[in-house]
């Protein structure tokens, strides 16, 4: 069965019945009945590769993500599937390591299949596939490039946002000694998020020593290890910030070898807020990145710049803003704890028991940054 022998069929040309199939408003609404209705009798389905030479498109969008294993990007390729499926585009889904060889397969597959735009959601250094693709005039969706332009959609994570919610919010708890715990330093977004908890700190007077700065890879091993270096501190932090959940998941299961009560004697904040974080016992206390949202930007932006002419971007480059969610994985610094007599293992609002000096410290950098106050 062809379009040919569906156009008999219904009774209308060839091209009436391209048309139909197509979505062409042209089309008279009793002859695309007419062709529907035949297309339902016979179970006709459409040659999307014989369209694609036609029209020039391929209707497949390519998606590169890092580390697939990771949760974080399961949400992200499941957000990202179900608009291709609303916009009847096929994803060519590929997991990239560092291996310069792999990125190469990798990027020639999305060619040989004529992607008609690529999302790079790799977080790490991904200028050379960038330019690969535009070079080869397919648009790109990527995160935190410097230099938009043809062929290229761009967005920015604000990171510090929510990471400053989370110093303030500790701090407002009583926390003075704040451990933070990063990710692999060849990537920018690890980078990213501990120079901001470093500025944060800062911003209200609390120090950073250089041993309470442990570097990961965010595992969940990394953040075992990270804890166990931390306790061995002879001052001990009362609080841990991880770069993504993966690292605060690790630090709750070696408190718990540790016989650390999480949040009693130590709360943990995690960062990315995956799926896994509020069925942590306890729930998990992280600064939110939404998945949804990276990917209905990258779909977004990849379906303006090609249905726009020249593949250019309808509008800047836009800010994915982080915020904090608050769970029970954080409560009172356990000095504050003992003064007020509140029990470790109940949950702690960030109004509770901060000094005069850090609390006048808050509320001036609140009122600096209207955007930043304490959750």
């Amino acid at each position: 069965m062809n379009l040919t022998e569906i156009a008999r069929l219904a009774k209308v040309s060839a091209a009436t019945a391209s048309r139909t199939i197509n979505g062409m408003p042209s089309v008279h609404p009793v002859l695309a009945r007419r062709v529907w209705r035949v297309i339902e009798q016979v179970g006709y389905y459409p040659n999307i590769q014989a369209r694609a030479l036609i029209s020039g498109r391929s209707r497949i969008f390519g998606l590169l993500v890092a580390e697939i294993s990771n949760p974080f990007f399961h949400e992200v390729i499941q957000s990202f599937a179900q608009l291709g499926i609303k916009h009847r585009y096929e994803i060519l889904l590929t997991s990239i390591g560092e291996d310069a060889n792999q990125l190469e397969i990798a990027a020639r597959r999305m060619i040989e299949r004529r992607v008609d735009g690529v999302a790079i959601l790799t977080f790490g250094p991904d200028h050379s596939l960038v330019e690969f693709f535009r070079n080869r005039k397919v648009p790109v969706f990527s995160i935190g490039v410097d230099s938009p332009g043809q062929f290229l959609n761009t967005v920015r994570i604000d990171y510090q946002h929510g990471i400053r919610q989370a110093v303030q919010h500790l701090a407002a708890l009583g926390h003075l000694h704040i451990a933070f715990v990063s990710g692999p330093p060849r990537l920018n977004t690890a980078l990213l998020r501990r120079i901001a908890f470093q500025e944060c700190m800062k911003e209200i007077g609390l120090v950073v020593t250089p041993e309470l700065l442990v570097e990961g890879d965010h595992t969940m091993e990394a953040g075992m290890k990270a804890l166990s270096t931390l306790a061995a501190l002879p001052n001990r932090p009362s609080a841990v910030i991880c770069s993504n959940d993966l690292i605060a998941i690790g630090v709750m299961r070696q408190a718990f070898e540790l016989a650390l009560d999480v949040p009693g004697e130590l709360s943990v904040v995690g960062f990315d807020d995956i799926r896994l974080a509020q069925f942590m016992i306890p729930p998990l206390t992280t600064v939110r990145m939404s998945q949804t949202e990276i990917a209905e930007s990258a779909f977004t932006a990849l379906l303006e710049c090609v249905e726009c002419e020249h593949g250019r971007s309808l509008h800047e480059p836009g800010i994915i803003r982080t915020n904090l969610v608050l769970r029970r994985s954080t409560a009172l610094a356990p000095h504050r704890r003992m003064k007020t007599g509140c029990s470790g293992s109940q949950p702690a609002t960030s109004k509770q028991g901060l000094d005069s000096s850090l609390s006048e410290q808050v509320r001036k950098q609140s009122s600096q940054n209207p955007s930043s106050d304490v959750v």
